[in-house]
Formats: C-alpha cells, structure tokens, sequence
C-alpha cells in the first residue's frame, strides 16, 4: 500500500534492560557452547521482574515527549494507541493496552493489542496510517510493543535455534504533523499453507500455557521433522520467496527499489535464521541489515525493526534522504514489510537520549 505524503514517525524510543552475555549463558550452563558459537549472538537483553507493559509505558513516555519537543503534539491530539505483544502481558481477563494508555496519555481514547506476533508493530503502523486516513479529527496515534520471556515456563536459551528471546520494548508516535521520517509504503502477505509451524505437536485445546506447557518451538520443529521423515508431504511454499516477493512489491509501491535502500532494519534472529529467512531471499549483505546491534539485543518480539531504526538514525548512521526498509516475520506465518525516508536527523530536542533502566526518574514511579 502507498501511503498518502503526510504520514509520518515524529517520535521514537525503545527502553531495554542490561544484557546477560551468551558467555555467561554458557558458564552457567542455561546454553550449549556449540549453540552459542552457531548462533553468533553475543548478549540478549533480560528484564527480570520489570513487567512488559510497564516497558511499554517507559518507552511511550520518551516518544510522547520527543513528538512534543518537536512537533508540538499534546495528549489531545491522539486518536488511538495500538499495543503489540507476542507473550503474555499480565493477568487474564485484563487489558495491557488500556494500562499503558492510562499512564501515558491518559485520555478516553481507544487502546488495542495487535498482533499476529513479531510482525505486530507493523501491523499496528498499518493500523495507525489508515486510522489517521479515517479520522481527520485527531493527528497522532501512539504505538507500543513490550514483551518479558523472563516467566518460569519460558527457557529464552533454548526455546529455538532460529534466535534467543529478549525482553524490551519500543514505541512511536505516527502523525499526520511531520517527523523524522516519512512513512512511504506499507505493506504484508501470509503463506497460510505454513501455518502449522508453530503449533505442530500441540493440540489447540487447553491452551499449553493453562495446562504449565513451555514456549519451545525447538519441540514442535522436531514433530514436523518426524511426520516429512515418515512420509508426510513438507508444505511447497517457501518462505524466503514470501520474503523476496512482500519487499520487492513493497518497495515497488513506495517508488524505490532494492537498490536505492540504505538499510533494512530486521527481526533480531540469530546469524543462520537471519541468513536464510532475509539475507539469502534479498541477495543481501549482513552490513545492509542491523545483525551488528541485533546480536547484542537478542529477539525483542516485534519491537525488534523499531529498535534498530531507533539506533541506526540516533547515531546518524541513516540521515536525510536515506530509505529504510523496516521488515518482520511472524506466526502464520506472514510477513510485514515498511518503508521510511528520514527527513531529519537526530539533531534537536526530539532526539534526547533514551532513559537507561536506571537513569530515568520518571521509570522509577
């Protein structure tokens, strides 16, 4: 989908705790040497006790406030937050989007969670473009996304090969207003007959979680392999020209091409699972994408495109001028692609460093 010229991302901020180092995870025994060398991943980002969505909070604040320094934005100019999540946010029955939006708007405006998975933060800035397509009344919608794998059931070392869980959050303010980037086309496509990846071996009900049954998608890769070893038919879509395919016409959309792009700002996999579901599809280099920043971050659920796009333009490694592609993969397995043109640097009042776990009076409420 091209987007209309006046959509923009005028805030940004991610709040990430302190790393725990893969060499630790192997002194200590919760991750394999061998794994460890495989993967390339040098830390992930571990959280403990801090809930997900008060990350959410932590990280919408500073990009309320950056939108505010520089674009004038107050409260009353939202019309919605969209939350995204890939894991459990808090007690059942309760709403995590309406959590965050009381303790940064704090106005009677609609919250929602969005999914599906780690593609869901560019489903929620879908969301957002047409949302401020639809409502001309109100100029900005806030969006979130926050996850903590530190739960007893979860084993982030070992859950999957394809990368190492990590806990964080990112947020950004979409308006109409200006910004620092332009929003130029949106875009995604699912390959449903790959569906049954991420629950192959599991039945659908009682959901594992009630019944104390572990995230571990290492597990149900193995079922799938025993079924095509015993004669069970692989599904013939592959995924990698799902990848090629959503970008290209991507970027189509939006004017550009491959060639044209300064960077792609991906899923935080870990080295082979980035090769193969990105690289190797877009006939790319590493150095294009964010692998240098994402192996000491680890996978942040979905905010993984907006924390390297937070780190790529507050250290003015993209400036204005420079196409960014913003790109994520997720159950179902479906993905989303964005492309962005930086319109400013990170020169101003809007581009205030992120609060550290620690330095922040205003995360210690």
């Amino acid at each position: 989908m091209r987007v209309p010229g006046d959509v923009h991302l005028t805030g940004l901020a991610s709040w990430l705790p302190e790393p725990v180092t893969t060499q630790e995870a192997v002194d200590r025994g919760w991750y394999a040497f061998a794994d460890r060398e495989g993967s390339g991943m040098r830390a992930v980002r571990v959280a403990g006790e801090v809930p997900a969505p008060e990350m959410a909070v932590r990280a919408g604040r500073t990009a309320l406030r950056r939108a505010a320094a520089s674009h004038g934005l107050t409260a009353d100019d939202y019309g919605a937050l969209l939350h995204a999540a890939t894991y459990h946010q808090g007690p059942d029955g309760w709403s995590a989007p309406h959590y965050v939006l009381r303790h940064t708007l704090d106005r009677p405006l609609t919250a929602t969670q969005i999914g599906p998975g780690c593609l869901g933060m560019l489903a929620a800035l879908e969301l957002a473009a047409h949302r401020l397509a639809a409502d001309p009344s109100r100029d900005a919608v806030l969006i979130t996304s926050a996850d903590n794998f530190s739960a007893p059931v979860v084993d982030r070392w070992n859950s999957s090969r394809l990368f190492l869980l990590a806990d964080g959050a990112a947020a950004a303010v979409v308006s109409r207003r200006g910004g620092f980037a332009r929003l130029l086309a949106i875009g995604s496509a699912s390959a449903p007959a790959l569906e049954e990846l991420h629950r192959a071996g599991e039945q659908l009900f009682p959901p594992g979680i009630t019944v104390g049954r572990s995230l571990n998608f290492e597990d149900r890769a193995a079922h799938l392999r025993r079924q095509w070893e015993q004669g069970t038919a692989a599904p013939a879509v592959h995924f990698g020209d799902v990848v090629a395919d959503t970008v290209d016409r991507v970027l189509e959309e939006a004017g550009s091409g491959l060639e044209k792009v300064a960077r792609i700002c991906h899923t935080g996999y870990a080295r082979g699972a980035l090769h193969s579901i990105y690289l190797a599809p877009l006939d790319i280099e590493p150095a294009l994408g964010t692998w240098e920043f994402t192996r000491d971050i680890g996978h942040v659920g979905a905010a993984d495109p907006f924390l390297g796009l937070e780190h790529l333009w507050s250290r003015g490694e993209v400036g204005p001028g420079d196409q960014v592609v913003l790109l994520a993969a997720g159950p179902g397995m479906e993905v989303a692609c964005a492309v962005v043109e930086i319109t400013a640097g990170p020169d101003g009042p809007a581009s205030s460093p992120t609060p550290s776990p620690t330095s922040s009076e205003e995360d210690h409420r």
